[in-house]
């Protein structure tokens, strides 16, 4: 999508940076959406849609239509994208005669941009589970109180994320360090798309800095690993059976109130063929943690599944990075310059500050972009 060169030499440079950057992100949505394949997958939905025996199968039918309504949204919307692209060209050259139609620009420019990012969002938030409520757990690395002083700086940090967004994150399970900081933390994140902003934010999260606990002042690195789950519903399939569980009982501890030591509230269960372990101590009622902890067990039985999936994917494309969530993704840098840098999709700032106290935006939506690219969207 060229604009005339003549049309160019007529806006600020500061205008034709901004729409270069717009035509290069609409470009890689093109690139990601492959227009053609979906106008020929909305053709195949909809003869299917036409056959006399279509709801026979009420459950197949309706995610069929569901199908077929979003594709058909999809398209609408790259349709009022270029069409903005083809105002934009005219407004230029009008404003070449008339400098008060500078305005209508601006205005055009900013409709572009605002439809661009709710349309990446559309195209990148289309898992399975990317519109449910999440569970973001955190686990310390090796290095004690180092290490679990990084871990509660993570947790603050996806607090504050969750709070800019006018998401709610409550506490479900809490550890206490031993000096420090935390062994461990869920926070169960509750607002609409939650867990497809964060699926991505899962792996090993590096801290480089000055350590407040080293008398002598040395650089220490610290790790700490994230991991993020949907919250799965009962009528999604998964077969847990009681004879697999082991089920114990302990009392809360960390941040909980007064009652928090004085019954055996809190939940533990261990799955005992795959060794899944999980935990939740939020509740007054046994019974209520019980509830919230099976849920997180289905969550991360199913993660299990989508994990072997990748796996075959990447066997058979043959993947460009290892992204399996043990492996480093992020760098965290205090001292001796300030710097935060995603190592999977590079990009980097050194507002270190802001970041910490939940500015990740532009990690997550870097993240969605890469991840659609490869087409390993969960």
């Amino acid at each position: 999508m060229e604009l005339k060169g003549e049309v160019q030499e007529m806006i600020t440079y500061e205008q034709k940076q901004q729409i270069e950057e717009l035509k290069k992100k609409y470009e890689d949505i093109i690139e990601v959406f492959h227009p053609e394949d979906k106008g020929e997958r909305l053709r195949e939905l909809e003869e299917e849609s036409l056959k006399p025996d279509f709801w026979t199968d009420q459950k197949k039918a309706q995610q069929v239509n569901k199908e077929i309504q979003m594709i058909k949204k999809i398209v609408e919307d790259m349709r009022k994208i270029k069409s903005l692209f083809e105002d934009l060209e005219v407004g230029i050259e009008l404003a070449e005669e008339d400098p008060s139609m500078e305005e209508h620009v601006e205005s055009i420019i900013g409709e572009i941009s605002r439809r661009l990012r709710d349309f990446e969002l559309e195209l990148m938030l289309n898992g399975k589970f990317d519109d449910s409520n999440a569970y973001l757990t955190i686990h310390p690395g090796a290095g004690g109180t180092e290490s679990q002083d990084w871990a509660s700086m993570l947790l603050r940090m996806y607090t504050r994320w969750a709070e800019r967004r006018g998401y709610s994150a409550e506490l479900v399970d809490y550890q206490e360090g031993e000096e420090a900081g935390i062994k461990s933390a869920t926070l169960y994140i509750k607002g609409d798309f939650a867990y497809g902003y964060l699926k991505y934010e899962r792996g090993v999260h590096r801290l480089v800095r000055i350590s407040p606990f080293d008398a002598n002042k040395r650089r220490h690195t610290s790790f700490a690993s994230v991991n993020v789950l949907p919250e799965i519903e009962d009528d999604i399939d998964i077969e847990i059976r009681p004879e697999d569980l082991r089920v114990d009982t302990y009392r809360a501890s960390g941040a909980g109130g007064q009652y928090v030591n004085k019954t055996e509230s809190a939940i533990r269960i261990t799955h005992i063929p795959t060794g899944i372990v999980v935990s939740c101590q939020t509740e007054r009622s046994q019974l209520q943690n019980r509830e919230t902890a099976m849920k997180m067990l289905k969550a991360r039985l199913y993660q299990l599944e989508v994990e072997k999936r990748r796996k075959q994917i990447e066997q058979i494309q043959g993947e460009l990075r290892d992204i399996s969530w043990g492996n480093q993704i992020r760098s965290y840098v205090f001292q001796p310059y300030t710097m935060v840098k995603d190592h999977r999709t590079d990009v980097e700032t050194g507002n270190i500050e802001a970041v910490m106290d939940g500015e990740i935006d532009e990690f997550i939506e870097a993240e969605l972009v890469y991840y659609a690219k490869l087409g390993l969207n969960e």
